[in-house]
């Protein structure tokens, strides 16, 4: 059985490291997890006024993510944390309060850059967020990936043998970490 996982890039640029790094993971974490990415762009800053006449975008993304067995977050860094983008994404799941699309689902945090710190900054303080979601988030092997901008070639593969083996451990104890805690929630 695979796992269904909502994968949450963000980045909103087209050709964002991080949404390539997120397709080049779809084919490796098969069969065991099935990544569908769902779409933040289009999501209007969270406002509790708005809540009770949510925007289509706001509930489209509620759906696409309240079914999802895990959630797997790839993100650049911005200023040292996470981008807005993926920050209005994480308060309009949360909302309204006590229907969180989030609460009880296993996460797993990519975070990445060009630079050599590979994201680590957005990937704690998106951490700090997961906490308070209920979220039981995959602590090891650790994911800050350094050199995205030379990480996937033109055909939205892995270039480096190693890097993708690396990738698909990740993927593969993520996998068994859903499996254990998903039980649990």
């Amino acid at each position: 059985m695979a796992w269904n996982v909502a994968v949450i890039v963000g980045s909103l640029r087209k050709e964002s490291f991080s949404r390539k790094i997120a397709n080049a993971l779809v084919p490796l974490a098969k069969p065991a997890l099935d990544l569908k990415l769902v779409e933040i762009g289009d999501l209007p800053l969270y406002s509790e006024d708005t809540e009770p006449n949510p925007p289509e975008s706001w509930k489209r993304f509620r759906d696409a993510v309240r079914p999802a067995d895990a959630v797997l977050f790839v993100t650049p860094e911005y200023n040292r944390s996470v981008p807005g983008c993926l920050k209005n994404a994480i308060d309009v799941g949360s909302r309204p309060y006590g229907h969180s699309v989030w609460s009880g689902k296993p996460a797993c945090v990519i975070s990445n850059s060009p630079g050599a710190i590979g994201g680590f900054g957005a990937n704690h303080h998106l951490r700090q967020s997961l906490v308070f979601l209920d979220m039981p988030t995959l602590q090891q092997p650790e994911a800050y990936i350094s050199g995205a901008n030379k990480l996937v070639n033109d055909k939205g593969e892995f270039e480096d043998p190693a890097k993708r083996e690396y990738f698909q451990k990740i993927l593969s104890t993520f996998a068994t970490w859903i499996e254990k805690t998903a039980s649990k929630t």
